[in-house]
């Protein structure tokens, strides 16, 4: 049985910042989106990967609909349709949260997705994991009511749904906020994964203000738990709730992540790092190796420390998608104990 991803694909360019570009005559491009990249690291990692997403009808997509299958991604359930590829520019080293970020997205083949339009037996046939992001609701009304409508139908046969909580503040632009759509959406997920900052905007789980004065370890580590006890107590059909913390520094990054399950707290190993090579996908690369790990029907523990080691290791490669192997994650993971 596979694991679904239903987005949007997106090609990802980046110009420097110096706009040596113009005089080069190059911009380094690459393909991806939220779902994709799940779908290409549990690929990559033997786990039966299928993704669902809205291409236009021409030579570009056939071009990447021939890389998703040499992924081994199954890409039967794409749909041709709409007259154009979503794009977003990102220059160099920048975070997709970045205020950097310059999206091309609008009347997009997935975008111009209309609800009430898709064959959910087809699209759901011989799967058993369902997985989207909050990156799909934020772009219209369409998509939004598309996503309820595929989290309605994956629950309804029994396939185990899991959703990220991203954030992007340039796409919720049609007149709904995140507090709007997005509580609907959860009511149908087993595993949830974001940060405790994204709950208070996406699901009104308050996080005091003073947080960051305080500044602990510890106290992020309380604020983790009690953030993800109070998404179970008001979403009963979720069992798992994944947090992540990052903090950058002008020296480098910390990084470390929680899972809260079986109603207890595991938490990770922490990362340290002065210098990254890129931060686009590693929430990604950390939402898969959860999937991955759940999927084997790991322990809680031995998940977490693949998902965060995976999430770490992506920093150090620059594309949106993991190329690291499981091998490659477990020495990562043993490098850094």
């Amino acid at each position: 049985m596979k694991v679904l991803n239903f987005g949007e694909l997106l090609l990802r360019i980046c110009p420097d910042g110096e706009g040596e570009w113009l005089a080069e005559n190059k911009l380094p491009f690459y393909v991806g989106g939220a779902e994709l990249n799940v779908a290409t690291a549990l690929a990559l990692w033997e786990v039966p990967s299928a993704y669902f997403s809205a291409l236009p009808d021409n030579f570009m997509s056939a071009q990447i609909l021939d890389y998703i299958n040499k992924c081994k991604i199954d890409s039967s359930r794409i749909k041709r349709s709409g007259d154009r590829l979503g794009l977003y520019y990102l220059p160099k080293g920048k975070d997709l949260k970045n205020a950097g970020v310059i999206y091309d997205r609008a009347n997009s083949s997935f975008a111009t997705l209309k609800p009430n339009s898709l064959n959910w037996d087809e699209i759901f046939k011989e799967v058993s994991w369902f997985h989207f992001s909050t990156i799909c609701p934020a772009l219209n009304q369409d998509a939004a009511d598309l996503c309820l409508e595929a989290v309605k139908a994956a629950s309804a046969r029994g396939i185990t749904i899991s959703i990220d909580l991203n954030y992007r503040a340039k796409l919720w632009k049609y007149g709904k906020q995140p507090i709007d759509v997005v509580p609907e959406l959860v009511k149908y997920a087993d595993l949830i994964m974001g940060n405790v900052w994204a709950a208070e905007q996406m699901l009104d789980i308050p996080v005091p203000s003073d947080i960051h004065e305080v500044g602990t370890k510890e106290n992020y580590l309380k604020q983790a738990e009690a953030t993800s006890k109070a998404i179970i107590h008001k979403f009963s059909k979720c069992k798992n709730v994944a947090n992540t913390f990052r903090f950058d520094y002008k020296e480098g990054i910390r990084y470390y992540t929680t899972l809260f399950t079986n109603n207890q707290l595991f938490v990770s190993k922490e990362y340290l790092s002065e210098k990254i090579l890129d931060r686009v996908g590693s929430g990604d690369c950390y939402m898969a190796g959860l999937i991955y790990g759940f999927y084997n029907q790991h322990q809680p523990q031995q998940i977490l420390e693949f998902a965060t080691g995976a999430a770490y290791n992506k920093l150090y490669i620059p594309s949106d998608c993991t190329t690291a192997t499981v091998q490659d994650v477990n020495q990562t993971i043993a490098q850094n104990d």
